[in-house]
């Protein structure tokens, strides 16, 4: 599960309501993109465990006045772990420290997972949403459709805030904008759609972008930005994540040059030994 840590928290955030619904054809045009949409995501976790990344991480702690009390830049090797199928999807995210990860005198946020707010779209999480279209928006060169969605309480949600060794699940809202050709989500802003005043929330609000990686073959569209601001009562955060470096995991098989290998027309046989496979980044 996709989670925030480190923070008491609460606030409150209106659902956004259509005043006009869609007719009949551009209903089934929507449904259709949104369904592109689920199949461009469930793609994109499967490339995922073949790529890795250098993620730089921005953490912020802001005084009551706006400025910086702290601030912290670190950065790591990251990829993303897959497991399970598309009914039972375990995810998890791995970073290396790039050097000596720096000293934290001041409590910091520790925002993880912000780069997977998109799985809202996957098989495994997109009965748990509804989503409403706004329109049709150019963003950044490409015709895109705005959605609005919000979170279904009581039902699977891919984020959770993690607070006091327990996991409180995130009922998020906000707005989503898709490719209209690709069904890809190249963009999503967040916030909470109820308040949290149990924990002590006072406001969230999440953006993440995703943009085509020329460094892979097949330009593959995947996260480049991810923010978090994160404010209690006494106490105020802001994380920014920028994903970069992308490249393709390689394997290597080397072959012991001691083993001698006979071949017939039937294949090798014999004194054969299998390659050793070693994984480099």
């Amino acid at each position: 599960m996709r989670r925030f840590r480190d923070a008491s928290l609460c606030a409150a955030a209106a659902a956004v309501l259509l005043a006009i619904a869609p007719g009949a054809a551009q209903q089934e045009k929507t449904d259709d993109l949104l369904s592109r949409a689920e199949d461009a995501v469930a793609l994109y976790i499967a490339k995922l465990a073949d790529v890795h990344c250098t993620e730089e991480v921005h953490q912020v702690k802001v005084r009551p006045d706006g400025k910086p009390e702290a601030t912290v830049k670190t950065e790591y090797d990251y990829f993303v772990l897959l497991q399970g199928n598309s009914i039972d999807l375990q995810l998890a995210e791995s970073r290396l420290a790039a050097g000596k990860e720096p000293q934290r005198q001041t409590p910091l946020l520790l925002s993880n997972g912000l780069s997977m707010l998109l799985l809202m779209f996957h098989p495994y999480y997109r009965a748990g949403f509804t989503f409403h279209p706004e329109g049709p928006e150019e963003m950044a060169g490409r015709h895109t459709m705005r959605y609005h969605f919000a979170h279904i309480a009581g039902t699977r949600t891919p984020s959770a805030l993690a607070l006091r060794q327990r996991e409180y699940p995130l009922d998020l809202q906000g707005t989503a904008w898709i490719d209209a050709e690709s069904g890809q989500p190249i963009r999503i802003d967040a916030g909470l759609l109820q308040p949290m005043t149990d924990v002590g929330l006072k406001s969230l609000t999440v953006h993440v972008e995703y943009a085509p990686v020329a460094a892979i073959p097949g330009n593959p569209v995947l996260v480049s930005v991810a923010d978090v601001d994160l404010e209690t009562p006494r106490q105020h955060w802001r994380n920014s994540h920028t994903f970069r470096n992308y490249k393709l995991f390689s394997a290597e098989a080397t072959q012991d040059p001691n083993v001698k290998v006979h071949t017939t027309s039937g294949g090798a046989q014999g004194g054969s030994a299998p390659p050793q496979t070693e994984e480099k980044p």
